[in-house]
């Protein structure tokens, strides 16, 4: 573990003047408001951030607020490049770096509790996701690893045909996890054993939304599939004509992602069908960045240097924030503020109702992987190699 120092520790520009965002009315909570505006309590209690996204439904929202004014906790510096997201569960953070080592370092201080090694597969964005006593996470030589969260010492692997981009999630005793393979596997958590594997027509790197027995993943081959967790049977799908890399918002019977053909989409879950689709019109560009939905906003990064926020009703445009680079990294909503990482190397915090610049923190790299906020605390890994902790 090492210190951040005097340079890094300066890196970190706060606004002089930070205004707290004012509340939002809540909308009429008709079910269909209730779902656009993403009204409900993230799954993770605010001292952890067990998953990618944070609750099954992937809203990106956590219960916990840090401080309007960040300050750096400490830092570890993991040598190889991260651009996985941290999980948080019981005091301990566990993050995968690009050297195929999995993590894991008291919440407190930085310190390391234990480290384990895949094997020789590196590790790339797949995130560690924490269940059933275990730690989850996939590497690029297509293994799944579980391994234990106490001790890290290996459980079980379990190997697809090809590299694990996707984080995994756990659920019901079971693992869901996407693999280029084309497939969407359950995994027991307990012992690896494969209980289904659904085929698709592409490559699966999108993390699997959960909800009343569902799973829900948005694929490769440019369909949204629902498959029921129990037997891994398809009870239906929708075509949304575009590769999609990026991770599905479901919440109520809405579901919102963007895609490579520069799109971002609502589906209609009980009609089965796209509700709106928002394009920018002056220019096209991929989002690869997943959504936070809060307080009636969709709120992702795009590749045109952007972040944005859409009413999840419309698809209106609602506010842009201007990085210095694309923005692949997903945000995270915590207190009223966003908080997004950007390939310019710098985190950014603005106020989720304008979109406003807070406060920006710099490290050394490109940051694509996504914050991670329990406990008052916001967690991010970068490509310098480095996991920074503020508070």
């Amino acid at each position: 573990m090492t210190g951040l120092g005097a340079r890094a520790a300066l890196a970190l520009i706060v606004t002089l003047a930070l205004v707290a965002p004012s509340l939002t009315a809540r909308q009429v909570a008709t079910p269909a408001a209730a779902a656009a505006a993403g009204a409900a309590a993230p799954a993770s209690p605010a001292s952890e951030w067990r998953s990618f996204r944070g609750s099954h439904s992937q809203t990106g929202l956590s219960a916990s607020a840090p401080p309007a004014t960040l300050k750096p906790l400490w830092s570890f510096n993991a040598g190889e490049t991260i651009e996985a997201t941290a999980a948080i569960a019981a005091g301990v953070v566990y993050v995968g770096s690009g050297d195929g080592e999995l993590i894991a370092l008291d919440f407190a201080s930085g310190a390391v509790k234990w480290r384990y090694k895949t094997g020789g597969n590196l590790i790339g964005e797949s995130s560690p996701a924490v269940g059933d006593g275990a730690v989850f996470i996939g590497d690029l030589g297509g293994v799944l690893h579980a391994v234990g969260a106490a001790d890290g010492k290996g459980l079980w692997t379990f190997k697809t045909n090809s590299e694990i981009k996707a984080s995994p999630t756990v659920v019901d005793g079971v693992v869901l996890v996407g693999s280029y393979d084309g497939h969407l596997y359950a995994v027991e958590a307990k012992t690896g054993k494969q209980r289904w594997k659904v085929l698709t027509n592409g490559q699966v790197h999108a993390t699997a939304a959960v909800a009343n027995g569902v799973t829900f993943v948005a694929g490769c081959d440019a369909v949204f599939r629902a498959i029921r967790i129990s037997d891994g049977r398809e009870l239906y799908s929708i075509e949304s004509g575009a590769y999609t890399g990026a991770s599905p918002v479901v919440i109520g019977d809405r579901a919102y992602f963007g895609t490579f053909e520069n799109e971002v989409l609502a589906l209609d879950l009980k009609a089965r069908k796209i509700l709106w689709r928002f394009a920018d019109p002056d220019r096209e560009f991929p989002f690869y960045s997943s959504s936070a939905l809060h307080e009636g906003k969709l709120i992702l990064g795009g590749r045109d240097k952007f972040v944005r926020a859409l009413d999840a009703s419309t698809g209106k445009q609602l506010w842009t924030f201007a990085t210095r680079a694309r923005v692949d990294s997903s945000p995270v909503v915590a207190g009223g503020r966003v908080y997004i990482g950007s390939s310019d190397n710098r985190l950014y915090v603005l106020d989720a109702a304008t979109g406003r610049k807070l406060s920006e923190f710099v490290t050394g790299g490109a940051i694509t992987a996504s914050p991670a906020i329990a406990d008052g605390k916001v967690v991010i890994g970068s490509q310098d190699g480095t996991l920074y902790v503020l508070g």
